[in-house]
């Protein structure tokens, strides 16, 4: 399992971070102080305060190419 911080700035943000979520097979969620969505929800993501950092947990040991894929949006 992977955690790390991202930050979604637009609807563009939005939509190009689900297309690239949805590649990939295992669960990917978003939380967001006590709620937790599906990340390849565009739902789900717009149900989130997006003004603020959101934690990603991928349910996966091996994210290395998902990491570089969604690299645009982690928060460093």
């Amino acid at each position: 399992m992977k955690k790390m911080m991202i930050k979604l700035e637009s609807i563009g943000d939005v939509k190009t971070f689900v297309n690239a979520v949805s590649k990939y097979d295992f669960d990917v969620d978003l939380m967001s102080g006590r709620y937790a969505v599906d990340a390849k929800s565009i739902m789900g993501i717009f149900s989130l305060d997006l003004s603020k950092s959101i934690e990603l947990v991928a349910h996966t040991d091996d994210a290395e190419k998902f990491m570089e894929e969604i690299s645009a949006f982690i928060v460093k």
